[in-house]
């Protein structure tokens, strides 16, 4: 009987999402910045493009580079909606009144309150866990062991090895950064970068650059999402690959969604955000190379993800409110930190 009420409820949510069909030529427009992999991006807005009518066009964003383009176009976005990337940039945008607030129907299927903004500015689609990631074959000639815990990569034998995302530009970046001052406290946190700094080959532009590197030889050990790697292992056929969790803790992402304040297809934006968090969009993730774990109650369990033993990985209590207040000082004190110290090393 359970299974029959839900089922008829969601098919009332379909039909008024999607009425009108791909047919209505009358569904208006909606623009997408997407912070996740192109791949999954341009799956998901074909497919509500194809159940809505709705004419959607995107543009591939990290999360970094949609905040500073939010902030500077102050209140008149020349998008409707940002779909995917870590939750502390749009938690800045959030405190910055970027967000339009919508509570959703769907977000009843989250499976707990923290994959939620508590005002509604965003809702969370996935979850990533943070971690360490190595070339086998590299670490085997050069005779060195892979790393275990955050210290480990401050081993002088990794010099010029390691690889992470920028945080001007990568949320995965300001995550890293985050997840160390709130393990370690903010001197401690600087301090640990600026040694970590001395081993690191360059800051790369997105949060899956290392994990693109790494498989080729050009980075030898990346910081970042292990889902990344999943991807490399699973659709790229790279079997060079090892991964871990940080020994001593680790935190994790909610990859988000939201209606930017001022957008102008509100009407779309909002079947957007529905449809965002339907099994019709969640599902598509896995079969387009994104292997995070989902965070509603009624989709498929990503197999890659759970086959790797990512949901056996412990996280720390990640505080949002922190990053949020306070990530975009930390994330001075990191450059100034390391600007100090040696070069700023981008790709």
């Amino acid at each position: 009987m359970k299974k029959l009420s839900v089922l008829f409820g969601f098919l009332l949510i379909a039909a008024a999402l999607f009425a009108g069909g791909a047919k209505d030529q009358n569904a208006g427009e909606l623009v997408v910045y997407g912070s996740c992999e192109e791949e999954h991006l341009a799956a998901v807005c074909a497919e509500f493009e194809n159940l809505t009518g709705v004419k959607t066009t995107f543009q591939r964003l990290s999360t970094g580079e949609v905040f500073t383009k939010i902030e500077e176009e102050k209140g008149n976005p020349s998008a409707d909606v940002w779909f995917g990337g870590t939750t502390d940039p749009y938690n800045m945008a959030a405190r910055k009144g970027l967000l339009m607030p919508y509570k959703a129907e769907n977000a009843k299927h989250l499976v707990g309150s923290q994959f939620k903004d508590k005002d509604d500015n965003w809702h969370g689609i996935y979850r990533g866990i943070l971690g360490f990631f190595w070339n086998k074959e590299e670490l085997a000639r050069l005779k060195i062991q892979p790393p275990k815990d955050w210290d480990d990569l401050l081993k002088p034998e990794y010099k010029g090895l390691i690889s992470f995302a920028n945080p001007n530009t990568a949320g995965t970046g300001k995550l890293i950064v985050n997840t160390i001052v709130q393990m370690r406290g903010e001197k401690a946190a600087m301090e640990y970068f600026k040694a970590l700094d001395k081993n690191i080959a360059q800051y790369t532009k997105s949060g899956s650059g290392p994990s693109k590197l790494v498989p080729t030889g050009e980075i030898v050990i990346g910081i970042g999402f292990l889902h990344d790697v999943v991807y490399q292992i699973v659709d790229n056929g790279y079997d060079n690959i090892g991964m871990t969790a940080p020994a001593s803790g680790t935190s994790y992402e909610i990859g988000a969604t939201a209606i930017f304040k001022g957008a102008k297809n509100i009407d779309n934006a909002k079947k957007f955000i529905e449809y965002a968090l339907s099994p019709a969009c969640v599902n598509l993730a896995q079969k387009n190379g994104a292997y995070q774990f989902l965070v509603i109650d009624n989709a498929k369990p990503v197999e890659a993800a759970v086959k790797a033993g990512l949901d056996k990985i412990e996280t720390i209590v990640y505080d949002f409110d922190d990053a949020a207040a306070n990530g975009p000082k930390y994330v001075k004190a990191f450059f100034e930190t390391i600007a100090n110290d040696s070069r700023v090393k981008t790709k």
